[in-house]
């Protein structure tokens, strides 16, 4: 903003550290809270230090008081409080900087959790956008703003966290997650509760949904069946599978599995809960992140760099060269390190860092995963130290490349494949024909797209106006000298003087504005 203000060339804009960036978000309030929590999903954007700090973010925000909660409930209720529950506990059980939580029981003797909109947040959510926007519209303008998008980054949190202001849309993530995991043949989906939501007591204010009983999974008491090692691993081995699946297989995930939403139940079961940021990966995206993870276990640096093209978008010229090599350098560190002890979270982050230096932007959806994995690894290291998280995943890879090469019908796929084939068949001759028919009437035309062509352009085109204001400054010394010769009038002497001055400040405009280019 300094040199906004100042009208300079402003370069990387100076971060303050890590716990100071924090600190600055939780003072600025809910809105800024979040906003330092979808940063923390771009490891391409910031060092694992900020994505390590940001990924813990929380709001220090007091509940709202039982008398506001209540008025607010049976205000925002679709029907009659008394109608539907026996009993709601208006003290809050947790608080968030968007909702907070509160416990209830039906009429039926059901208990459920309900998750309440804090009032008039909406308010403020919109001031705070707006101010936003308005920086990310300032900073677009400048070389940072634009090699880091900061004005889709903007864009792209204000869109998230309206539709976070929406609990159904939180609640129909929660279904559709529900639902995929409710059936896989890599776990068994008895062992892994997703809570089910009442959909006729949820509105956009409201969430109700069933109460699942139990703790965070660091801070509960396993029950140890046969003993608590083989606990361990077994609930280590159900994570991974679970986000395995999710990640690979429906191409829907929960994008923050951070302790606090996975719970150890009281009957031994896992629950994932809060699916209020998840994150989407289509079919060709899961295909090339599959090819990634054995590009870089195998130590494939030119298939690595390949798969990362394939998936980021150039900002500016891409040197492939540079990329292979840091990419061939950041595979010779690991190459070394055991299994058991490789973070894959780490490389992958590191990588992401790389590709990010060398002028390509990530998709949004990369971050989200990335954060994810690296989530479910800092869970699963702190739950089970022990753990080997190669050896986790090695066994679903080989399923996983056979549904991405024959998907889950083969017969399918073959007849669609055989339909495309005939299809072109039946194209490809019509094609030919109309490209003939536009070479014998003269009408073809190609259409080139040079890389770096406008560069040049506008740098032969500066190039030339500067030899044009050159010789327009020569003419003016030419036509000052011309004038001081002879005999003068007083009318020429201040014609010539005039010349002379003109001449020599725009000489001297020329050679700054040549200086500060750099040419």
């Amino acid at each position: 903003m300094r040199g906004l203000l100042v009208g300079a060339k402003p370069g990387e804009p100076e971060v303050p550290p890590p716990e100071v960036l924090r600190n600055i978000f939780v003072q600025l309030g809910p809105v800024f809270v979040k906003f330092g929590q979808l940063l923390s999903t771009r490891p391409d954007l910031l060092s694992p230090s900020y994505i390590e700090c940001l990924s813990h973010l929380q709001s220090k925000v007091p509940a709202v008081d039982a008398v506001t909660i209540e008025a607010f409930i049976r205000q925002n209720s679709p029907v009659p409080v008394e109608e539907n529950f026996s009993h709601i506990n208006y003290t809050a059980i947790a608080a968030g900087s968007i909702g907070q939580t509160h416990r209830a029981t039906l009429r039926n003797g059901r208990d459920v959790a309900i998750k309440v909109r804090r009032p008039g947040i909406e308010v403020q959510v919109e001031q705070d956008i707006a101010l936003i926007l308005r920086i990310a519209g300032l900073m677009n303008s400048t070389q940072f703003g634009e090699r880091y998008g900061v004005l889709d980054l903007a864009e792209e949190f204000s869109n998230a966290l309206r539709a976070e202001l929406d609990f159904t849309t939180e609640a129909a993530y929660t279904d559709q997650l529900r639902q995929n995991l409710a059936q896989s043949h890599w776990f068994n989906p008895k062992e892994l509760m997703v809570p089910e939501i009442l959909w006729e007591l949820t509105t956009p204010k409201l969430m109700t949904m069933e109460w699942l009983q139990g703790k965070p999974l660091l801070a509960a008491t396993l029950l140890g069946r046969p003993d608590v090692d083989r606990e361990r691993k077994a609930i280590t081995t159900l994570l991974f599978r679970a986000f395995f699946h999710q990640f690979f297989i429906d191409g829907f995930f929960h994008a923050d599995p951070h302790p606090g939403n996975i719970f150890y139940l009281d009957d031994g079961r896992l629950a994932i809960l809060d699916c209020g940021m998840v994150g989407n990966l289509d079919p060709r995206t899961r295909t090339t992140l599959t090819e990634m993870v054995l590009a870089i276990v195998s130590a494939d640096a030119q298939r690595c760099t390949q798969l990362a093209l394939q998936i980021a978008e150039p900002t500016e010229t891409v040197n492939l060269v540079k990329v292979e090599a840091d990419i061939r350098r950041l595979l010779q560190r690991y190459a070394n390190v055991s299994l058991a002890s490789l973070s894959t979270a780490e490389a992958f982050n590191a990588l992401l860092q790389i590709v990010s230096r060398n002028n390509l932007r990530w998709p949004a959806n990369i971050g989200l995963f990335a954060k994810s994995v690296a989530n479910l690894e800092g869970v699963a290291r702190q739950f089970n130290p022990a753990v080997n998280v190669v050896e986790e995943v090695q066994p679903l890879m080989t399923d996983i490349f056979q549904r991405q090469l024959f998907g889950d019908n083969p017969l399918q796929l073959l007849l669609r494949t055989g339909l495309e084939f005939r299809n072109l068949s039946l194209e490809s001759p019509r094609q030919f024909a109309f490209l003939l028919n536009r070479l014998t009437t003269e009408t073809l035309r190609l259409n080139l797209n040079i890389q770096g062509i406008d560069d040049l352009r506008q740098s032969i085109d500066s190039a030339a106006n500067r030899r044009t204001f050159g010789t327009v400054v020569s003419g003016l010394i030419v036509g000052a000298a011309i004038l001081s010769t002879g005999q003068q009038t007083p009318q020429l002497q201040i014609l010539s003087e005039v010349f002379f001055v003109v001449a020599s400040l725009l000489g001297f405009w020329l050679l700054v504005g040549i200086i500060r280019s750099g040419g």
